[in-house]
């Protein structure tokens, strides 16, 4: 798929979800803190959502994040997946996620997130139910965890590790591309 067939994808799912839960795009806004507009805008396409959106989108529709990863791509190896079988989800502000593991069915998940210079999850926290962590393979993360002023600079080889509902935010503050291994639950 491309990255436009990519983008019409996640809209359909989030519309299909909003719908199937008989949620109006009214009450989705206001659960989210964003206007009806930009809901409307995300699922015709139009707009993407930043990881913080998205994230607001799955705790308040009751799924998690790795929902909008789905995808039914026959696999020869059902436990192995290639480059050219990973669903991918293009973010606003920058930030692009590649499902790198086979499956969501298991007790995890692995993503790989790919962050251009100067993109980041959102202006807001992350509230995400999944426990998650983290592995820098290449580039920079600045990560905000909590209440702390200062934020943690994590580089190649640096790893973290968050509980569920944990209030963060990240996002790559050079002028070079980041790229770090996700693990979900």
């Amino acid at each position: 798929m491309n990255q436009q067939e990519e983008i019409q994808g996640l809209a359909v799912l989030v519309r299909d979800l909003r719908k199937h839960k008989n949620v109006t795009l009214g009450e989705l806004a206001e659960r989210i803190g964003r206007s009806v507009g930009f809901l409307s805008q995300v699922e015709r396409g139009l707009s993407r959502p930043t990881v913080a959106d998205l994230t607001a989108i799955s705790e308040a529709l009751g799924v998690p994040t790795t929902y909008f990863y789905n995808d039914s791509k026959p696999r020869a190896l059902p436990w192995v997946t290639r480059p050219d079988e990973r669903r991918t989800l293009y973010y606003a502000a920058g930030v692009t996620d590649v499902l790198v593991s086979p499956g969501m069915s298991a007790g995890f998940s692995m993503l790989e997130s790919i962050l251009d210079p100067g993109a980041s999850s959102g202006d807001g926290h992350l509230d995400d139910s999944s426990e998650q962590g983290g592995f820098v393979l290449e580039g920079e993360l600045t990560v905000w965890y909590g209440d702390a002023a200062e934020p943690v600079i994590l580089g190649p080889r640096d790893s973290f590790q968050l509980p569920p509902h944990a209030q963060f935010r990240y996002a790559n503050l050079t002028a070079s591309q980041t790229r770090v291994l996700w693990v979900f639950t």
